[in-house]
């Protein structure tokens, strides 16, 4: 029987998901990355549930750059006020905190958001 070999960003996903969580209180905000577009999202992982998300898709942009992380990180950051979050988790997914996760942290930070 063969064994399922992961990838690196997954296998980092993986040993970051096992030191943080999201609370009510505190919920996690998770990044994804497409090859088009990036995402964002306040995950309450207690409950299961998505408290709050934000992507490139939403601001209607055919491709994610670094100014547009920014912004999908700002929207996500007004939204988080709306729902009476102020500080939250950061949750990079496995990808290199650099270019367009670091600009959608830098919004989220600039919007309001205490990581």
């Amino acid at each position: 029987m063969a064994t399922k070999r992961l990838s690196r960003r997954d296998r980092i996903r993986k040993g970051i998901r096992q030191q943080i969580s999201g609370t009510p209180e505190r919920p996690r905000l998770s990044v994804f990355k497409s090859n088009k577009n990036i995402y964002a999202q306040l995950i309450d992982d207690l409950k299961g549930h998505t408290i709050a998300a934000a992507s490139t898709r939403e601001l209607e942009v055919s491709n994610a750059t670094v100014e547009t992380s920014k912004n999908v990180g700002t929207r996500l950051a007004e939204k988080a006020k709306e729902a009476g979050i102020t500080e939250v988790v950061f949750d990079r997914g496995g990808y290199k905190y650099h270019g367009q996760v670091k600009a959608l942290a830098e919004g989220a930070r600039e919007g309001g958001l205490k990581f």
